[in-house]
């Protein structure tokens, strides 16, 4: 993943309750096989904020990705999270389902350093992995209304990614679904070098790849200070 282009390195991790979800002794062996320089990032699906915890500690990602649904890791636990591991950064996905979302970005403001927007089915336990874009024109204004770092996902693919950048001017951009393999075991590096050759040139700053194994791509973000 690295070598076709990506910025940040993510791993699924968690018991096995989803699909892909790798254990924490194997993010780490992940981890370690990276070249230097790169963005290891972990993503949880898990509502147990204790479970956040124990990602947090046994992977020690530069970035730990929360998946679940709003109402299961609220905007107070993810500032508690961040207070227990100020030395990891943060990344919230954000449902993006309509004007009411704009609000939701906006309580996790300030808390968490990324906001990744996706698409959602209400009722759903985790955000995104659904394979279909949502209204960009709402994620243009979550861009706007938050001073954290904004992620696009939901649906993005080689075919579109040009055109969401230049609708939404996100931080970065993220594919899982659309540069998966058809089995869907796993990335097509195929797809994953098109997104990255579609979307580097008009990315105009910074940008990462999720915490699924999919890629946020452009100019690697600066260290943080």
């Amino acid at each position: 993943m690295a070598q076709a282009g990506v910025d940040h390195a993510g791993v699924l991790v968690g018991p096995g309750n989803f699909p892909r979800e790798l254990s924490s002794a194997l993010a780490r062996s992940i981890f370690a096989a990276l070249p230097e320089g790169a963005t290891k990032l972990a993503l949880s699906l898990s509502g147990d904020p204790e479970e956040l915890e124990r990602v947090a500690r046994d992977c020690a990602p530069d970035i730990l990705h929360i998946g679940a649904a709003l109402e299961r890791i609220s905007p107070d636990q993810t500032r508690a999270l961040k207070r227990a591991f100020p030395q990891i950064q943060i990344m919230r996905s954000i449902p993006v389902t309509g004007e009411d979302s704009i609000g939701w970005a906006q309580s996790y403001d300030g808390i968490a350093d990324w906001l990744l927007l996706d698409s959602h089915k209400p009722g759903d336990i985790q955000i995104g992995a659904q394979g279909f874009t949502h209204d960009w024109a709402v994620s243009a204004r979550i861009v706007q209304a938050v001073r954290a770092k904004v992620i696009l996902a939901g649906g993005l693919g080689p075919g579109n990614v040009t055109d969401a950048i230049a609708q939404v001017a996100p931080y970065g951009v993220d594919s899982k679904t659309r540069t998966d393999r058809d089995d869907g075991a796993g990335k097509d590096l195929d797809r994953v070098r098109a997104f990255v050759l579609a979307a580097k040139p008009v990315l105009q700053t910074a940008s990462i790849c999720d915490g699924a194994g999919g890629e946020a791509t452009g100019r690697r973000s600066p260290p943080e200070p």
